[in-house]
């Protein structure tokens, strides 16, 4: 339930969006710990510097928490018409890593506002405020979101000859009586044409039969099965047992993405809530934990983009016919439930597997690069901090969604991906933003940076380099506990 995990602060969430989601609220924002009093001279530097910090990243989206203390049950609409979404771009001097290109690292700060005179006063008091903060200049507004499709930053490639030789292998793989799975594994690991991928996915998450004559009969009966569960259970989300189960779900859900338009609309709302509404119910054994709904949406847009050729981010889906909504959300639920049943330990209670997972990347950087290990020993800042989130939303929130869509290709192709190779593609993640993180002076600097780490800009090409040294460092060191630990 929603409720159910209340971890201390150093082991909660924290509460900074990253890539592709809005930060702070500047209405609420205490002063950051460079402007706060010594308030007492007893105390720590570390319990004081990460505690005032904490103090100064409150989660914008949580302040209209208490305005749901009369909630009623229903389905969600869109973001008021009178909210303002105001978007603060800042920039690092630092270059991108991988690319060796001009391309600036920008980091997305997004408040949403009620359009009141008053609010609208503090909302130039606040950004005043931020672009007195060395950490974040401020630079003119860009368009909220990427686009989703499958690209680099430079835009949507044509087909090479390459390309459509690898689509055509996938087609007739897939074409063959009986799948040959591990040959689709090791042509997915590279990338999956979008074409074919809706297919692939399904298969290598096991939702799906290799054999072709099958899949018709198990597609219906699954199908059938969730909305069976819909019928069977979804009116008990107004009993009082799964009420905070619902409300939880209720407030979550127009966080997702929230700058994305396809997630805010009332259709794509309401399928997310019965989704996750009947996995809560049907694994009490952890219940709907945050960050569970992200994990929803690239499954949801993979099935969407079935049966829509251009971007689906703006794409209407209550323009799809019923019969179509209704296969998208019940292969979502399914293939959602695939990926969690390897990792369910993350979301029971005191989530014990994202705390090993945690543990074991502190170890494992500690071992490939040492100078990372020790300039956060010396700045006193705890990898729970910032990999409890990377875990929690398997890097949902530090990644674009095309990022993320390219990512789990691999992981769905790697035995135990989602599980344990993300591990390793963590440790490359925090490896391929050395320059910056030695280039940081202080705690707050660096915490700032490591949970708004500026990918905006990345692509396939970008994600590539990367699972290519997450695999690497697998290599290394999955077998050898000797090199693994000290």
């Amino acid at each position: 339930a929603s409720g159910q995990i209340r971890l201390s602060l150093f082991y909660s969430i924290q509460p900074v969006y990253g890539a592709q989601h809005p930060p702070l609220d500047p209405r609420i924002q205490h002063t950051f710990p460079k402007d706060t009093p010594k308030a007492n001279s007893l105390k720590t530097k570390k319990a004081s510097s990460f505690h005032e910090f904490a103090r100064s990243t409150n989660d914008a989206w949580d302040i209209d928490d208490e305005e749901d203390e009369d909630f009623a049950p229903c389905h969600p609409a869109t973001l008021p018409s009178e909210a303002l979404c105001c978007v603060i771009i800042s920039q690092t001097d630092a270059p991108v890593l991988s690319l060796s290109l001009s391309v600036e690292s920008d980091q997305r700060l997004c408040g949403v506002l009620k359009d009141s005179p008053d609010n609208m006063a503090s909302s130039s008091t606040a950004r005043s405020t931020l672009q007195k903060q060395q950490s974040l200049p401020v630079r003119p507004i860009i368009p909220l979101v990427a686009r989703i499709s499958d690209q680099n930053s430079s835009g949507a490639p044509t087909m090479t000859v390459r390309d459509k030789s690898r689509l055509d292998k996938f087609k007739y793989l897939l074409s063959c009586p009986n799948t040959d799975l591990e040959e689709l594994r090791k042509h997915s690991w590279s990338g999956i044409p979008r074409e074919v991928r809706p297919i692939t996915w399904r298969l290598l998450s096991g939702y799906l039969p290799a054999n072709m004559e099958r899949r018709e009969q198990v597609l219906k009966r699954k199908r059938d099965e969730y909305f069976g569960f819909i019928e069977q259970y979804y009116h008990s989300r107004t009993d009082e047992t799964y009420r905070d189960t619902y409300r939880q779900i209720h407030i979550d859900i127009p966080r997702t993405n929230p700058l994305i338009p396809l997630f805010q609309q009332p259709t794509v709302q309401e399928v997310f809530e019965r989704i996750l509404f009947i996995w809560a119910i049907r694994h009490p054994a952890s219940g709907y934990v945050q960050g569970i709904n992200d994990l929803v949406t690239p499954f949801f847009v993979v099935f969407l983009s079935e049966f829509v050729e251009e971007d689906v981010e703006n794409f209407d889906v209550a323009s799809l016919p019923l019969d179509t909504q209704r296969n998208i959300e019940a292969d979502s639920f399914w293939c959602m439930t695939k990926l969690l049943d390897g990792i369910q330990d993350n979301y029971t209670f005191a989530q014990p597997g994202i705390q090993n997972k945690v543990k074991a990347l502190e170890e494992l950087v500690s071992r490939i690069d040492e100078d990372i290990h020790n300039y956060f020993k010396r700045n006193e800042v705890e990898y729970l901090q910032f990999a409890f989130r990377w875990m929690n939303n398997l890097l949902m929130r530090e990644l674009p969604l095309r990022c993320t869509i390219r990512l789990w290709d691999t992981y769905q192709a790697e035995q135990e991906g989602f599980s344990h190779f993300h591990l390793y593609v963590c440790a490359a993640f925090l490896i391929e933003w050395r320059k910056e993180i030695l280039s940081m002076v202080d705690f707050q600097g660096l915490l700032m940076l490591l949970q708004n780490l500026p990918t905006i800009h990345w692509g396939n090409e970008e994600v590539g380099l990367l699972l290519a040294e997450a695999y690497r460092l697998k290599y290394m060191f999955a077998d050898a506990p000797n090199h693994y630990k000290r």
